[in-house]
């Protein structure tokens, strides 16, 4: 049988309510072969119809082709469902395989008959997975992008709500024109590109692109935008000790640049690209604009910061690790400006064939790219960030604003009392309040139960204690209630396979951890301190 299977006749399609008119009108009198005929079936079906409806007491009955036996009914599969897009929200998705043996485990574990090849292969088969696929359309197999544990522990509510907040003290406090909202961010570009698809022989293996050597040169470019879609020209940083005029001659018009060792960002470095900003963004202390970044220890040098306060430049930064997600240079303009320059390296290779790349010609390949990705309908698509009218975050509901841990205790919170102790102390406590009762012969109090930090734990004691004995057999036992409860289980994957869950982070370092700050004025009330 084809995998796509396509009728050819319309038998077992026909509708009930025409099977059930047809009943009445024949208990009304009329024959079989007419009412039939009349409702477009089969006499014979209909007579097999009105056997079976009167077989169960008139009561309606099903007609037509029964669907193949399922494994799993429509609502487990949409809890599993349910389940594979919660676990790609929190970036831990299975995969195919690993579905397939979730599959396999799921009916182990509520005794659900499946097909004994599953029992052979230990999981689900693969024509399972695609019909499960296909009755599923919300879910699709895609390529999962590398994000590390501080990406995706950093974008929470928290860090977000920091941010939001801090933009709208700067937008109420200085009135900005989005023509005065800026971003700047910084992306590497190697003389090592990564070739494009090429057309080649149609079974080969393997299919070779020539580059300049096996690893590039890193050049730091740094490009500035506004919040209506201008670009000023990029700022570069090469890896020499010395920088010369002619580093750029093929660049941008406009284009500037500087030089260290490393060629990275640093603190001297981005204080010249400061000069650079403010050379094409007119700023002054009359008319400020705001400068939105991450938090970068070369953005927060003091230098850096006393440039800013005595040029007009508002300073605010991202949360940290958080550019994945709030950054517009990183969500839409990065990636075509990427691929632009990977591109223009390949027709530049086959231009100059049998010649290496060197960090010179990087300008002059991002001044062919910068047209193809910088335009203002990439820079305004993602950036929210810098409109005049904030965002409630509360109204955000991104799957991927809930990461794997977000119940990390902060500065300010209090870590729980572990039960352990909460159990000692409160011993402690009866036995303090039983001894007193009996000195003084006295009823001692009524004692509720006291849940102690787990919910299935509970202190029972009885309504009055008459002797200090009883107070010493007080433990925490089971609660009888879950077990009424487990009587009755409720089909669930993560039964199976829980959601990872990390515990709280121990941080031994010495130093606080950064969040989104207007970096002007914490450096104002630092120096007035």
């Amino acid at each position: 049988m084809p995998r796509v299977r396509v009728r050819k006749t319309s038998r077992g399609n026909i509708d009930l309510s025409s099977y059930s008119n047809a009943y009445e009108e024949v208990k009304a009198g009329e024959t079989l072969r007419k009412a039939a005929e009349k409702h477009g079936i089969n006499h014979c079906s209909l007579l097999r119809y009105i056997r079976k409806r009167d077989a169960t007491g008139g009561d309606d009955t099903g007609m037509g082709y029964k669907a193949h036996n399922r494994v799993f009914n429509e609502d487990q599969e949409r809890e599993l469902s349910k389940y594979l897009i919660r676990c790609a929200d929190i970036y831990f998705g299975l995969s195919k395989k690993e579905v397939r043996k979730l599959a396999y485990e799921l009916t182990t574990k509520y005794n659900i008959s499946r097909p004994r090849i599953w029992e052979e292969n230990g999981m689900a088969g693969e024509e399972w997975f695609r019909m499960f696929m296909r009755r599923n359309p919300e879910l699709s197999v895609r390529a999962a992008q590398a994000t590390s544990l501080s990406r995706a522990t950093s974008f929470n509510k928290t860090n977000e709500q920091g941010f939001y907040d801090n933009l709208s003290i700067v937008m109420d406090r200085y009135k900005f024109e989005p023509q005065d909202i800026y971003n700047i961010d910084e992306t590497g570009i190697t003389t090592v590109q990564k070739p494009d698809r090429v057309i080649a022989r149609r079974g080969s293996r393997q299919v070779g692109s020539v580059t300049s050597a096996e690893r590039g040169t890193l050049v730091t470019v740094t490009f500035a935008v506004n919040a209506i879609g201008n670009v000023f020209p990029p700022f570069f940083v090469f890896p020499r000790v010395r920088y010369q005029d002619h580093f750029v001659r093929d660049g941008p018009v406009g284009s500037a640049g500087t030089a260290n060792p490393s060629g990275w960002i640093q603190d001297e470095s981005f204080l010249h690209f400061l000069e650079h900003f403010k050379k094409h963004s007119k700023v002054s202390l009359s008319h400020k604009v705001l400068l939105i970044l991450d938090n970068h220890s070369s953005h927060v040098h003091i230098n850096t910061l006393d440039y800013c306060k005595n040029n007009g430049i508002v300073l605010l930064s991202f949360p940290p690790h958080c550019s994945h997600k709030l950054q517009p240079l990183d969500r839409s303009v990065y990636g075509p400006l990427k691929k632009a320059v990977n591109s223009t390296c390949d027709a530049w290779m086959r231009s100059h064939p049998g010649k290496t790349m060197s960090i010179y010609d990087i300008p002059g390949i991002v001044a062919s790219a910068m047209p193809l990705a910088m335009t203002s309908a990439n820079i305004q698509a993602e950036n929210t960030t810098e409109r005049t009218e904030i965002p409630n975050p509360e109204n955000i509901t991104e799957p991927a604003i809930v990461p794997i841990c977000n119940d990390n205790p902060t500065e300010d919170e209090t870590p729980p009392l572990s039960p352990s102790l909460l159990t000692e102390e409160l011993q402690l406590s009866l036995q303090t309040t039983v001894e007193q009762q009996v000195l003084n012969d006295s009823p001692a109090p009524i004692i509720e139960q006291v849940n102690v930090h787990e919910p299935e734990e509970t202190i029972n004691t009885p309504p009055r204690l008459g002797s200090i004995g009883v107070c010493k057999d007080i433990t925490p036992r089971p609660s009888t209630s879950a077990q009424a409860t487990n009587d009755r289980i409720a089909f669930t994957p993560e039964a199976v396979r829980p959601l990872p869950k990390a515990s709280p982070r121990k941080c031994n370092k010495g130093r606080k951890t950064r969040k989104s700050t207007i970096y002007t004025d914490r450096y104002t009330r630092e120096r007035r301190n």
